[in-house]
């Protein structure tokens, strides 16, 4: 097909009603932006078989650069033959993708030319006396190695370093690498727990956390303003260098990561526990293993699960937040006679976990239950110790989410620690992080990412704040400052360390959980999601959020809403006096103490809902018997929840 017969089918295509508008004009932008042949060809083919909805689903936008970066498909449901190409590994095309709503070459070159630009005009506002760095990780999916190579060539080609790791490795070590190398950027090429078809591209700056304002609008009016993947090169004595980062980063972050641990006797002392691992084809087990070994825990891995593989072929999956991902393990330490299963997702920030219980079953953990029980153990034992007491107390941190479980906060109150809540996404907590490194004395913290664990505790004990945990109902926690992201290595080790303490106690998991419940109230959540792909899906859920912000309900579940807090345009303030951002979600809370909250992903195209319920002791510990029975109420009342907002979603979605 010529290319004029080619724009004629689109004109063609657009008047009868099937091709949007916003298609054609993308498509036409590509075929005139420098197009690699096989995008060409993808184009032709899919027009020459008139499937006019595979070319609204890859051109209907440009896949937008947020504050959490780009994630989309880069192997889309119908692959074209030109990206097909030569077969390759794993069955993989030998292209990614082409559209303006795919992850491909076209938007990994945009980005990064935009995101090198703000940095550089950054970099001169601060006077930086050297070349801006920007580290380059990358995990183990379909074309993550190509696209932070492509980034390093892009970021080298216009004039700042590239420091690019050697191998695939976890993001939370691409965050800490950024501070241990003052770079004054980063960029992960992964999507975590996203199908196989699936990529994404993460952005960091300085302080080793996601981008967030002032950075965010600026970075992403520089990447809204590259319209193509070409650009021209600087002459070659003004570009920058690429450097490998290998071993010795490892060694430096697996060094840290051992300080997560605050009791380092238990592994020793709690005799006989045998902990089973899966890093679920992806990078985990470069760190894991290793940390865990180190620790003295006793590890066996998942074989299967060891090697690297994009297809996530032994899950349906690669999800630990679902029981399914952690079947493998469980079946291994049945086999073995292990207590404990972890499980880290592929891009290596998020665990998910299974314990044996008394009766010799295996047990899933919540990540609301996760989180509480790190947050509830670590308090106690800083307590104990004497790093944390009553003259410090208010100076110690549980930082969580609107929609994590408040369990976490019943345990900052009955410790007398402050809960500061964030909006989801990781990059509020590390904004706290660096806000509390920032209050700590300029002299005092110089080279601060550098200096030994007990020295910055010390410091923010006695200047600022200090971080005791820091969660997210998703499965993501982080346990100290020198990475500014979830992390599921330190997560690991922390949570090694309670099952192993709560075994001196003659306690299963199980039970020490239980403990925490009689004591602070049986606090139990439920989240569901429903998915809507593609542009009428995008188009979908923004409807719902809407509906719910304009007609919100005035009872739900024959429950009167006595409060209704939206964030996208009510003024909202923590704890700490700081007005939390703008964002498209609801919380409802009900007259008998249930709660409701509802939120477009930000990553997925899904609407969440999350679902709370508590019942408090009666001025005392729960004994079994009424716990038990509490548990049971509280959870019926949350199914009941669910039932009534499904109905209700069938009546938005049919109006």
């Amino acid at each position: 097909m010529s290319m004029d017969k080619l724009f004629a089918a689109l004109e063609k295509g657009e008047q009868c009603g099937g091709l949007l508008k916003s298609s054609r004009e993308n498509i036409v932008a590509l075929l005139a932006a420098h197009p690699r042949d096989y995008e060409v060809a993808s184009v032709q083919e899919l027009t020459e078989a008139a499937n006019l909805e595979e070319l609204n689903n890859r051109f209907f936008r440009t896949l937008a650069f947020g504050t959490g970066g780009l994630r989309g498909k880069t192997i889309s449901g119908v692959v074209t033959n030109a990206e097909r190409g030569t077969p390759q590994a794993m069955e993989r095309p030998e292209f990614p993708c082409t559209g303006s709503n795919a992850m491909n070459y076209f938007n990994i070159s945009r980005a990064t030319q935009g995101l090198v630009a703000y940095v550089k005009k950054w970099a001169l506002r601060e006077n930086l006396p050297h070349r801006p760095r920007i580290c380059v990780g990358y995990d183990t999916r379909f074309f993550s190695r190509e696209f932070a190579d492509l980034a390093a060539r892009v970021i080298t080609d216009l004039g700042c370093d590239a420091l690019v790791f050697d191998e695939p490795r976890p993001t939370p070590e691409m965050s800490f690498a950024v501070r241990q190398r003052a770079a004054q950027a980063g960029i992960n090429i992964t999507a975590s727990h996203n199908p196989p078809a699936y990529n994404g591209y993460k952005a960091y700056f300085n302080d080793g956390g996601q981008v967030i304002e002032p950075h965010a609008s600026g970075i992403i009016a520089e990447v809204n303003a590259i319209k193509s993947a070409h650009y021209e090169p600087l002459p070659e004595s003004e570009r920058g260098a690429r450097e490998s980062l290998g071993t010795e980063m490892d060694e430096a972050y697996l060094n840290r990561l051992e300080t997560v641990v605050l009791d380092p006797s238990v592994a020793e002392r709690a005799k006989g526990l045998k902990i089973v691992y899966s890093p679920l084809h992806g990078v985990g087990a470069s760190i894991v293993m290793p940390l865990l070994t180190r620790l003295g825990f006793d590890v066996t891995p998942v074989a299967a699960q060891l090697v690297p593989d994009s297809r996530f072929p032994t899950v349906k999956s690669p999800n630990p937040e679902y029981a399914e991902a952690l079947t493998l393990g469980m079946k291994l330490a049945d086999e073995i006679g292990a207590d404990l299963v972890m499980a880290t997702d592929p891009d290596d920030d998020r665990m998910g976990v299974a314990v044996r219980d008394r009766a010799g079953g295996m047990s899933l953990l919540t990540g609301n239950q996760i989180g509480s029980m790190l947050a509830f153990y670590r308090a106690q034992r800083l307590f104990d110790s004497g790093i944390l007491n009553e003259a410090n107390k208010s100076r110690g941190v549980i930082i969580k989410t609107y929609v994590t479980t408040d369990l976490q906060k019943a345990v900052a109150e009955h410790f007398g620690l402050r809960c500061v809540e964030t909006l989801t996404g990781f990059k509020y907590n590390a904004e706290k992080l660096r806000k509390y490194e920032e209050a700590v004395p300029a002299d005092l913290r110089a080279n601060y990412p550098h200096l030994p664990e007990d020295v910055t505790r010390r410091l923010r004990l006695e200047h600022s704040s200090l971080l005791i945990m820091g969660g997210e109902e998703s499965y993501g926690y982080t346990l100290a400052d020198f990475a500014h992201d979830k992390d599921a290595n330190a997560a690991v080790a922390g949570f090694a360390e309670v099952v192993a303490a709560a075994r001196l106690r003659g306690l299963t998991p199980v039970e020490y959980l239980d403990e925490i419940f009689s004591i602070l109230g049986v606090y139990l959540e439920r989240g569901e999601s429903l998915v809507f792909e593609g542009a009428e899906g995008a188009a979908l859920i923004a409807s719902l959020a809407d509906s719910y912000a304009k007609n919100p309900p005035a009872e739900m579940d024959g429950s009167p809403v006595v409060k209704m807090e939206n964030f996208a345009t009510d003024a909202i303030f923590d704890v700490e006096g700081d007005r939390i951002p703008p964002e498209g979600m609801i919380i409802f809370s009900l007259a008998d103490g249930r709660r409701a909250a509802v939120r477009p992903s930000g990553t997925e195209p899904k609407i969440k809902f999350y679902m709370f319920g508590v019942e408090k002791p009666p001025g005392r510990p729960f004994v079994p018997g009424e716990l038990a029975a509490a548990r049971e109420r509280v959870g019926a009342g949350l199914d009941s929840l669910w039932n009534w907002l499904r109905s209700d979603l069938d009546r938005r979605i049919k109006s």
